[in-house]
Parts: C-alpha cells; sequence; structure tokens
C-alpha cells in the first residue's frame, strides 16, 4: 500500500446481514459460504446461539399447545406420593373435582402427586395437561397425561404453569413444590400476576411453615404480615377447588392492599 493512500479507500465495505463492514472487519466469510463449507462435528449445536433458538421453540411448542386450552389449574405436588396415601387420594380428588367443574388440570407430569391428579382428572373426564422436564434419573409423563410436553429448561415450563392456569392448588412436597409455590407467590407480590389464588391442601403438612413465616419472616421484618393473604389453607380437596375457583383474594404488596 502506499505511504500516502487513504485507509478509508483501501478495501470495498462488506454487508453480513444487517452489519456493514469496512477495511479489517469486511475480511469475513459469507453466510452462506460458511454455513455450506462447515463439515466435521456438530460442536455448533452446544454454544449459546443454537441454545436460544432451542429455548424460542419450547416456548413456541407450549404456547401453540395450550393456547386454546380454555380454563385450567396447575396442581403441584410431590413425586415420592406413593399411590394409596392420603395425599395421592387428595391429588385424585383434586383432579375429579376441577374435572367436574369444566376445568383442565396441568401437573408436571410425573409421578406421586402429580399423577394423582391427572388419573382424577381423566377419570372424571376432564382435560388432563402433562409438562415433563429433563431430569437426570428420567422420569417420563405418568400414564394418566392426555396432552404432554416435554421441556429442557425449567424457565420455560415455569412460565406455561403460570401462563395457561388460572390459580394454584399445591399439595405436600419437597423442594420442587416450594420452588413452584414461592415463585408464584413472588409473582403474585410483585403484581406479575394478578388475581391469581394459591391454595395450598393439607393443613398439617403446611401450618408450621406458616408458623415459621410469621413467626421469623415477618417478626425479622422480612415480608408483610399482609403477604401471608398471598396463600390460603385448607384441607379438603372440594374446598381447596372451590376457593381457587371462586373466591378471589386480594393479597398485598410491601404492606399495602392490593387493588381488585
Amino acid at each position: 500500500m502506499s505511504i500516502n493512500a487513504d485507509p478509508a479507500k483501501t478495501s470495498q465495505p462488506r454487508r453480513k446481514g444487517p452489519l456493514e463492514l469496512r477495511r479489517k472487519q469486511a475480511a469475513v466469510e459469507m453466510s452462506d459460504q460458511h454455513l455450506l463449507d462447515t463439515k466435521g462435528p456438530g460442536q455448533f449445536v452446544h454454544t449459546d446461539p443454537w441454545r436460544v433458538m432451542r429455548i424460542q421453540s419450547e416456548f413456541v411448542e407450549g404456547f401453540g399447545a395450550l393456547a386454546d386450552l380454555g380454563p385450567a389449574v396447575s396442581v403441584f405436588g410431590s413425586a415420592r406420593t406413593k399411590p394409596g396415601s392420603q395425599y395421592y387420594d387428595m391429588g385424585v380428588e383434586v383432579g375429579r373435582h376441577l374435572a367436574a367443574a369444566g376445568v383442565a388440570v396441568i401437573t408436571g407430569g410425573g409421578p406421586g402427586s402429580m399423577e394423582a391428579a391427572n388419573r382424577g382428572t381423566v377419570e372424571a373426564n376432564g382435560v388432563s395437561v402433562g409438562l415433563g422436564i429433563e431430569l437426570p434419573f428420567e422420569q417420563g409423563l405418568n400414564q394418566w397425561v392426555d396432552l404432554g410436553i416435554n421441556f429442557r429448561y425449567f424457565f420455560a415450563r415455569k412460565t406455561m404453569f403460570v401462563k395457561y392456569a388460572q390459580g394454584f392448588i399445591v399439595l405436600p412436597g419437597g423442594l420442587g413444590t416450594l420452588d413452584e409455590l414461592f415463585e408464584a407467590m413472588v409473582l403474585v407480590q410483585t403484581r406479575k400476576v394478578t388475581s391469581f389464588p394459591i391454595v395450598l391442601l393439607g393443613v398439617a403438612f403446611w401450618g408450621p411453615m406458616i408458623e415459621w413465616i410469621r413467626g421469623t419472616l415477618v417478626a425479622e421484618g422480612m415480608v408483610s404480615e399482609k403477604d401471608l393473604d398471598l396463600i390460603q389453607l385448607v384441607d379438603d380437596p372440594a374446598e381447596a377447588v372451590d376457593r381457587v375457583l371462586h373466591e378471589g383474594i386480594t393479597p398485598s404488596l410491601n404492606g399495602e392492599q392490593r387493588p381488585e
């Protein structure tokens, strides 16, 4: 290059999609050329841009499958609940009552309490939905799921639980159930969702947790006393269904009453 050459005129600008590139930045392959010439191991499917497409596809599939579902309630509970146990029977009754009310049931699609709610729904001629998740210990969708969707990503699956449900009924459960419960409470408390009843089924099981929240979190000023209005606690499956369907609740936000 001549010592007096103008750097701005030494190369032609290149376009790469929406980008316009000049000088050294212009020395790149065309997108089609890179796509068609690339051979060898498919490492690109493990890159973040590819994952974004995979995540997008999960939302598209979920929205497409559930858009016409109609009124629905998400039911949560432990995968470890045994058939014939008190909590399993509660789940079956919840499914039956929701189906009788013409409301679809959405669960995580696994065994235990999820299976129970799906089973009760099917036995009462209702719409039984299971949203499965990829786990290191494969569970698969239980046999009572009529409409099943499997997810790779928890956050995509959780969106479906909330977006297509009018409320939550929460049976006794462990870490996964607590995760879903507290996330739902936060979404209501921060007004990300409105008029969204959350009913806990099993007074003896959930009562000590409520007392801990009141005696520790409220006492330490970590939450407001009114935040406990976000949840309702009952023992009867029929009452749980009645409350989630028919009782509008007005939970609080930072100690203030939420508008209707």
